[in-house]
């Protein structure tokens, strides 16, 4: 991480003595951290050019210097305090100065630990933040006529994330797949799908061809439309190609592309989210079957990441029963489950422990058993007050990280 730390100090206190006990205690937070920090001092020519900028408040009286530079300051302040000399009180009378003039902040104080904790999660989000910036995503296809309050809100996602939605005729993506594209495939992709061809049952296995065809006409779409991530209105290709997207789905997300089906927008942008803050990929489900009492829930859906799994195997398409859908084993453990909506005004995120993998012909392939940390959130969120049906599944505990991130939208 590249933490660029930038000093106010006021004249009214000792030097050596403030220089003394500032070393002794950014020492400390470089301990935690296990790196160092880029010190900067009182030039804040280069502020905002880092992963994350922090300013030093060291002394009390030092409220006037901040007012100078604060034209200058762009984003979220952050002040970092020791609590020697003031400092503290100087941090609280800079914060207020910023609410009032309807900024963002907040100071960092307390243990070595927590503000190293504070730092480092604070970095990330940056960092992500930053990430998505300019990104292209591709919308192929109108959302499925199902989603009717899932639609997407171009604007929204320009101003609060800085995602651009790119709108793509589906015929183009099916005219493509019915041409037989020769793109050459990923070594990963080509290594799955021959394996698909030699092991998968013969219900499956006529299917392959054409599965792959989708998968390699996505991949040349996202070169030329320069996409980072996509969705397809996917029901549309059963009848036009008679086959799925759900192996190409399952793949591109594997690669770390999220890919979203059903045309479904905000679980996409859920899904770019969390890819950018976590580094992971998400499984796209729908809340299946949900026990208000126990907190228990089940998710299904055909397009797994293979990324995500522990074992797999291969199915037909649950509701059409054609295609490639991919039944996949996730690990028993953390996950967390999150969603936004389409304006980003709203978002849900709890964690859980992922209890089982279930097999039952009645649902899409890949099913998993989820007891939810909040069992409240069955009947509070889910069964009252939802955001859509399809919610992204991620594994590991990452509600403190998705959190801080929604905080500035």
């Amino acid at each position: 991480m590249d933490i660029a730390l930038y000093t106010l100090t006021s004249s009214l206190h000792d030097k050596s003595a403030v220089d003394a006990v500032s070393l002794e205690f950014i020492r400390s937070v470089e301990s935690e951290l296990g790196y160092g920090l880029d010190f900067r001092g009182d030039d804040f020519s280069r502020y905002g050019d880092s992963d994350l900028d922090l300013i030093f408040v060291r002394t009390g009286g030092s409220e006037g210097l901040f007012r100078k530079v604060f034209p200058a300051l762009r984003g979220n302040i952050l002040l970092l305090t020791s609590g020697k000399s003031n400092s503290l009180a100087a941090s609280l009378e800079i914060l207020s100065f910023l609410n009032l003039n309807g900024r963002k902040g907040e100071v960092l104080h307390g243990s070595a630990d927590y503000i190293a904790h504070r730092i480092e999660l604070l970095a990330k989000v940056a960092r992500a933040r930053r990430s998505l910036q300019g990104q292209n995503t591709g919308i192929i296809g109108e959302p499925s006529d199902w989603l009717i309050a899932s639609r997407p809100d171009k604007k929204a996602a320009k101003e609060k994330l800085g995602v651009n939605l790119v709108d793509i005729d589906i015929r183009e993506l099916i005219d493509r797949a019915g041409n037989n594209p020769t793109t050459p495939l990923p070594e990963h992709a080509a290594g799955i799908i021959g394996a698909l061809r030699r092991d998968a049952p013969e219900t499956v296995r006529k299917y392959v061809d054409g599965a792959t065809g989708i998968y390699a006409a996505l991949r040349q779409m996202i070169s030329e439309y320069r996409l980072s991530a996509l969705t397809i209105r996917c029901f549309d290709l059963l009848g036009a190609l008679g086959n799925t997207g759900c192996l190409a789905l399952a793949l591109l997300n594997s690669e770390g592309i999220p890919s979203s089906c059903e045309g479904d927008v905000p679980a996409l942008l859920s899904m770019i989210m969390g890819n950018a803050l976590t580094g992971k990929s998400g499984f796209q489900a729908n809340p299946s079957q949900i026990d208000p009492h126990t907190g228990q829930m089940l998710f299904a859906h055909c397009t797994v990441p293979f990324n995500m799994v522990e074992r797999y195997s291969y199915n037909t398409h649950f509701e059409s029963g054609i295609g490639v859908a991919v039944h996949g084993e996730l690990p028993a453990g953390d996950v967390t489950v999150f969603k936004v909506s389409s304006d980003m005004n709203r978002y849900f995120c709890e964690e859980a422990r992922l209890l089982e993998n279930r097999y039952g012909s009645n649902l899409c392939r890949t099913q998993v058993l989820l007891q939810m940390q909040d069992p409240s959130v069955c009947t509070e969120y889910f069964l009252k007050n939802p955001i859509g049906n399809h919610h992204v599944i991620f594994t590991g505990k990452h509600k403190d990280i998705f959190t801080e991130f929604m905080k500035e939208n």
